[in-house]
């Protein structure tokens, strides 16, 4: 097999509200867009696909499943920075900037239908 691309893809009840999102705060663009569906490219990151929920190309016993629970993780150059101007352009904030015991530093965005987009950096074992 050989992969060629890799997309993330997420089920939400309002498509245009989470790719603008992506747009806005993360610098995708949007690719392709139709009735109920979007995807978004980034030329440094995996293609991110957003579904309407009920859509029927997905399996009918998740077909109504909105992306809850899923945590979109990206690994960024400048954390503080990004975290600074995701405040200033009132982004919603739902975890603020924190490090964990293991090393990873985080915060957390939630977009318009609840997608959790979560921006990391590693600190590296001198710096704990």
């Amino acid at each position: 097999m050989k992969i060629t691309s890799t997309a993330v893809c997420l089920t939400v009840d309002d498509v245009p509200a989470s790719a603008a999102f992506l747009a806005r705060h993360f610098g995708f663009e949007e690719a392709v867009a139709a009735d109920g569906f979007a995807s978004l490219v980034r030329e440094d990151t995996v293609q991110v696909v957003f579904l309407r929920s009920g859509t029927e190309v997905l399996p009918e016993g998740v077909r109504d499943r909105r992306a809850a629970g899923v945590v979109a993780a990206f690994t960024v150059a400048d954390l503080d920075a990004e975290y600074e101007r995701l405040l200033s352009e009132g982004a919603p904030v739902t975890m603020p900037l924190r490090e964990e015991p293991w090393g990873e530093r985080l915060f957390q965005v939630t977009d318009p239908n609840g997608v959790i987009l979560q921006l990391v950096a590693w600190a590296t074992p001198g710096d704990r």
